[in-house]
């Protein structure tokens, strides 16, 4: 969810980096960083930095439940970023198209979870929200993540899906 921004933000390029930092391999370093810019930012702070940092950072554990914490706060935040403030961040960006991974995110928490019937529900609102993706390499990346999630739920199965992100990478 970060892009070249249209004015510099100091935070969103601390995400970054951060972000950086756990695909890098230093996961743990990454979650700390992650954490510490979540304290600063603090529960009411800019929507998007608070989308943002939650939907990284719920990639950064291993364990559903935190994931899951992480995605939560995620999508309520992304529910109160309003299109003026992501077009500050960057003109390119539209706020619905955070939904297809926000919603396929906690499908996946909740499937790995045992809780079917909530995973059900976010795969079909990731679905709905999956015709704004765009065409190419990340959107087809997320259809097809949405169609994995939902086949896995359709079986019950709550292993880990080889093609989500890896936190310990």
């Amino acid at each position: 969810m970060t892009a070249t921004p249209a004015t510099p933000d100091p935070t969103m390029e601390a995400i970054g980096a951060a972000v950086a930092e756990g695909q890098s391999g230093e996961a743990q370093a990454a979650r700390r960083r992650l954490l510490d810019l979540w304290s600063a930012i603090g529960p009411a702070g800019d929507p998007l930095h608070r989308c943002t940092l939650a939907h990284h950072l719920a990639d950064l554990h291993q364990d559903p439940a935190q994931a899951l914490a992480w995605d939560v706060r995620a999508l309520d935040a992304a529910d109160a970023v309003t299109e003026q403030r992501l077009q500050e961040h960057h003109a390119g960006l539209r706020i619905a198209a955070f939904y297809p991974s926000l919603h396929l995110n906690l499908a996946d928490d909740y499937r790995r979870l045992g809780s079917f019937e909530a995973a059900a529900e976010h795969i079909e609102a990731a679905r709905g929200h999956t015709p704004g993706l765009p065409q190419g390499p990340y959107g087809d990346s997320l259809r097809t993540a949405v169609e994995q999630v939902a086949e896995a739920i359709t079986r019950r199965d709550t292993a880990r899906r080889s093609s989500a992100p890896d936190p310990t990478a």
